[in-house]
């Protein structure tokens, strides 16, 4: 061949096929494999359109052959991806929901970010039915015989969400691991510490920490104070001195002065989006902003552990079990997991409670009537002079209960539900009415489950009178036939998977309403609206709050 012979030049048609059906195989080489390293994600959308677009050279020039050849190959992965999400080869094809769901998923993260993801999907729900399509490959279920099938010990793993969340991969907190197996193994010091008899010796830390924050509030009778901003300093303080002997002391300096609480409060904000897109998290951990607030949460976080370590167990903490201190275990963990759990507890441990607790009290103050009742049983249990920390009648206070079951059925801690999906590779699962292809992102929506008329009456008012008539405790109003289906009340979660601070969280909750409403009389301060606590709260993963100005009265 002389060295004057030349490749052949494709015609202009050719060439944009070639690289149109270049760009469908990049399309399906992205579905069927999911690529999340940068140099995969990086030859697939610049390298193989750079070298696809010299066929365009001999026609348009070196710039505008680039511009187009690139242009093309972009454009034909777009419209392959976007027809097929839209199309009836998909499998979520049959389940509605709006169009810019179908089509990508930023739709729904744009929602996250407003904050109001539980009152979307709640609207969604209203419109499409039980099971609305809110992702390309994601699915919300309201319907409460799905629980089971999704979150119960044979239903679905964990998703990739969580993989999003986890803010440190190689020490993940017990949240974040998705095998069941290994879950099971990590979970057992945590069931140890919060087992019911674990948690009566952690009473007098309750007991502590509910007296500590009826003073502060008593302290600062007749001025305005945010209720909400108060409860988060006792959980946060409570549960420093649950998980690590102690850390925080924000109920005694009026203040985060330490600024863990903003710092958490960060982190929350931002995993919340990241767990809805958790390709994007493997790059934005590495952003400066982002290294920075892991780097300072590690660096508090290590110190109060080594502190820990140092000075030894007091007392028998979470803490103690999760480092194995009770020698339960033949091998102890390395420190790097005491510290992704230990945080865990932190902050599940006090943003939860204390965003239920303060709607609980939005609603006792918005519902007088329901405040005046619990405070009598209160007051019959615990006559002036007895002691309101001792919670030796708190099992019978059936009001109380009521009032608690109640608030966590308006308000679960976690409103928009923990996200699970059949596993790739081994085929769909059938929840209830529903066939759910593998690796399907699905979701029981907890918030629109609990607050559905099929299963409650009356779903959108505080009635803590329905669970003493669901009991047989006392009568329905005449006339009413109460609706109530203990099967879609989850507010702890369900399954394997479930809450396992729930015995410490509800132990925590009757201690601190029943001190709180026997030593204090609360009301609204003047001039507020009551509706603005509610609008300003958030779902962020987690249930947030917006202030909650009060005024306290001491009652003795």
């Amino acid at each position: 061949m002389g060295s004057d012979a030349q490749l052949p030049v494709l015609s202009p048609r050719d060439a944009f096929a070639i690289i149109v059906l270049s760009a469908v195989g990049a399309h399906l080489v992205f579905k069927r494999w999911e690529p999340k390293k940068l140099r995969v994600v990086t030859f697939l959308l610049f390298l193989v359109p750079a070298c696809l677009s010299t066929l365009l050279l001999p026609h348009f020039g070196t710039a505008l052959g680039l511009t187009v050849g690139f242009l093309t190959y972009w454009t034909a992965l777009t419209l392959s991806i976007v027809f097929y999400r839209v199309g009836p080869l998909h499998p979520l094809y049959q389940y509605p929901g709006p169009l810019p769901a179908k089509i990508s998923k930023w739709w729904h993260v744009w929602h996250v970010q407003q904050g109001k993801q539980h009152l979307y999907l709640q609207q969604l729900h209203d419109k499409y039915g039980d099971i609305v399509r809110i992702g390309p490959n994601e699915v919300s279920i309201r319907d409460p015989a799905c629980i089971t099938p999704v979150l119960g010990a044979q239903g679905m793993p964990k998703s990739d969400m969580f993989l999003g969340r986890n803010m440190w991969p190689e020490t993940a907190p017990l949240i974040g691991y998705r095998d069941p197996a290994e879950h099971t193994k990590r979970r057992k010091p945590w069931n140890r510490a919060f087992s019911s008899a674990s948690v009566k010796e952690f009473e007098p830390i309750i007991q502590h920490r509910v007296h500590q924050l009826v003073e502060a509030l008593s302290d600062r009778q007749g001025q305005v104070v945010d209720l909400a901003e108060w409860i988060s300093f006792f959980t946060y303080d409570f549960m420093g001195d649950m998980v690590f002997g102690g850390w925080t002391e924000m109920m005694r300096d009026g203040a985060d002065k330490g600024g863990l609480w903003d710092l958490l409060r960060r982190g929350l904000t931002v995993s919340a989006l990241w767990g809805e897109v958790p390709w994007v998290s493997y790059y934005a951990k590495k952003l400066p902003w982002t290294a920075q607030d892991n780097k300072a949460m590690r660096v508090m976080a290590f110190s109060r552990t080594e502190q820990r370590y140092a000075s030894g167990s007091a007392s028998k903490d979470l803490f103690y079990y999760l480092s194995n201190e009770d020698g339960s275990e033949k091998v102890s963990p390395p420190r790097n997991i005491v510290i992704g759990d230990g945080l865990l507890a932190l902050v599940a441990g006090s943003d939860t409670t204390a965003t239920v607790v303060a709607n609980m009290m939005y609603e006792l103050l918005r519902h007088p009537a329901a405040y005046r009742r619990l405070q009598e049983e209160v007051d019959k249990f615990y006559p002036r002079g007895e002691d309101s920390l001792d919670p030796k009648h708190i099992k019978d206070m059936h009001y109380l209960e009521a009032v608690i079951n109640e608030g966590l059925r308006m308000y679960p801690a976690v409103p928009s539900g923990s996200v699970r999906a059949p596993e790739v590779g081994k085929g769909g699962k059938i929840a209830g009415p529903y066939y759910i292809p593998e690796g399907t992102q699905t979701r029981i929506h907890f918030w629109s489950v609990q607050r559905d008329a099929r299963n409650f009456s009356f779903p959108e008012t505080f009635w803590p009178e329905r669970w003493l008539i669901a009991e047989g405790i006392e009568p329905a109003p005449a006339g009413e036939k109460l609706v109530h289906n203990p099967n879609a009340f989850t507010p702890f979660s369900f399954g394997p998977y479930n809450c396992v601070g729930k015995n410490i969280a509800l132990a925590e909750m009757k201690q601190l309403l029943c001190h709180l409403v026997h030593k204090l009389d609360v009301r609204f301060a003047d001039g507020v609206d009551p509706d603005a606590f509610d609008r300003a709260s958030e779902d962020r993963f987690i249930y947030v709050v917006g202030e909650l100005p009060v005024v306290v009265e001491r009652r003795d």
